[in-house]
């Protein structure tokens, strides 16, 4: 059967897929905050800060799509 739309639902094998990776995401994240005070390296801290930004996007990538479109 095909589809002129795509379904708006999603299946037990992608929310698990889904559900790891945010999980994935934000251990990564919490792990790069919490170790951004304790770096006194300025060039260091400014890459540890842009990792925290793009887990950051990458959750709420996620996040965005468990949350269903609005079109």
């Amino acid at each position: 059967m095909k589809y002129e739309l795509v379904p708006d639902i999603i299946t037990g094998k992608d929310l698990d897929y889904l559900t790891d990776m945010f999980n994935w995401n934000y251990a990564a994240y919490k792990c790069i905050y919490n170790s951004i005070e304790k770096v006194t390296d300025e060039e260091i801290k400014k890459i540890l800060e842009e990792g925290c930004q793009l887990f950051d996007e990458n959750m709420n990538i996620v996040l965005d799509i468990l949350g269903g479109s609005d079109e």
